[in-house]
């Protein structure tokens, strides 16, 4: 088929990578403007730029979809349909008319469920036992528009948000050629949302990442997990920023012995908190500052010993 591509994080390059590889003509690659990144914030091309100008594709790097002028490129391209994977940009009706088979979207869910900015860490974060891709034909909606495909993964207790990211993005895009190819054939059947069973996937904020040490164990286990690469979980130890990466498994429930926050446990076995029921093993944390460490590494190398209260 003739496509063009829309997308602009990591998550978006098995998907342009595996159309690539099928032998699709990629008329044009769209992706976000460069924009500043990093603690250098030196300009910075997305993922899918870098891999379509390796691969000698098109680019095309439109601020907004507001101008007559952008929508008329894209119309003279007469693509069969746009695939838009995390792109980021928000696409007009006159847009979503463009292609001869509409506009197929790549989302990280299991829709109608988690809707929205960030369905991969809510996923995680509100203890869903599957999650999975959803191959969408885009309409005016938030995620609302037909379902073409689905694919489902477990969640594990294991997983983070970038892990779960990381298998997300292959499933989408082998789920996403296999319906280009029944698209192609004429072949693709399609089934409309219920909205009855429709969550929102609120967008990440740094804000919420500060841990309530009143929750219980399981709860903020799953936040850690979620919030794992980007926002972080964090607490505050004195003057430090803790930042918490990765939590070891969940024993069983104990009693509320002693405030939450409070280290019950310091050594060989990672550092022990008590929240508000039951007891979070820290197995990697950062203090400001410093680099991600082991807890075991950690605690030799601070006074974070038993007894302190970290003040969530």
């Amino acid at each position: 088929m003739n496509l063009v591509f829309a997308g602009t994080p990591e998550f978006a390059v098995p998907s342009l990578c595996t159309l690539h590889d099928a032998g699709h003509r990629i008329l044009a690659v769209y992706t976000q403007p460069d924009r500043p990144a990093g603690r250098g914030r030196r300009v910075s091309e997305s993922p899918v730029k870098q891999f379509a100008i390796h691969h000698g594709l098109g680019v095309v790097q439109p601020p907004n979809f507001r101008s007559e002028t952008v929508i008329n490129e894209l119309r003279a391209l007469a693509p069969d349909a746009l695939i838009v994977v995390a792109y980021g940009l928000i696409l007009p009706a006159a847009v979503l008319e463009v292609p001869r088979h509409g506009c197929l979207n790549v989302h990280a869910s299991l829709l109608p469920r988690w809707r929205g900015a960030a369905p991969i860490q809510r996923a995680i974060e509100a203890g869903d036992a599957v999650t999975g891709i959803t191959i969408m034909q885009m309409d005016a909606g938030l995620d609302t528009g037909e379902i073409l495909d689905s694919a489902v993964t477990p969640i594990s207790e294991t997983d983070t948000g970038e892990t779960l990211h990381d298998r997300l993005a292959e499933l989408g895009a082998e789920t996403l050629v296999a319906t280009v190819a029944r698209l192609a054939a004429g072949a693709v059947t399609r089934r409309p949302q219920d909205p009855g069973g429709a969550s929102y996937a609120a967008k990440l904020s740094k804000e919420e990442a500060r841990v309530d040490w009143r929750q219980p164990a399981e709860t903020l286990h799953r936040k850690i997990r979620a919030f794992n690469p980007w926002p972080v979980a964090h607490t505050i130890w004195g003057t430090h920023v803790l930042r918490l990466w990765e939590v070891g498994p969940l024993g069983s429930r104990a009693d509320t012995v002693m405030p939450p926050g409070t280290v019950v446990a310091a050594g060989a076995e990672g550092l022990c908190v008590q929240t508000g029921s039951g007891i979070l093993r820290i197995t990697r944390l950062q203090i400001e500052g410093g680099r991600p460490l082991d807890a075991t590494v950690f605690v030799r190398g601070h006074a974070l010993a038993a007894g302190t209260v970290l003040d969530g």
